[in-house]
């Protein structure tokens, strides 16, 4: 595994337990919550830009990431 794989791997990580301990869910249910609308997908390819940004903004960002997805199906 490259450096930046493994940065992105950690930074998802990071995203999904900062996101968890926010929304006072299970790890389970933000991976399954993730893995529903393809957040963690958004968060790989978009490491670049968003790796950069607090964890407030990251959490506020993908409530807003989830909310567009769930708009596109409804």
């Amino acid at each position: 595994m490259s450096k930046k794989e493994k940065d992105i791997t950690f930074f998802v990580a990071f995203c999904i337990e900062e996101y968890r301990a926010a929304k006072g869910l299970s790890g389970e249910e933000v991976i399954e919550l993730f893995a529903k609308y393809d957040v963690t997908d958004y968060l790989s390819k978009c490491f670049e830009p968003l790796h950069t940004q607090g964890r407030q903004w990251l959490i506020d960002e993908i409530d807003e990431f989830i909310d567009i997805r769930k708009n596109k199906k409804a």
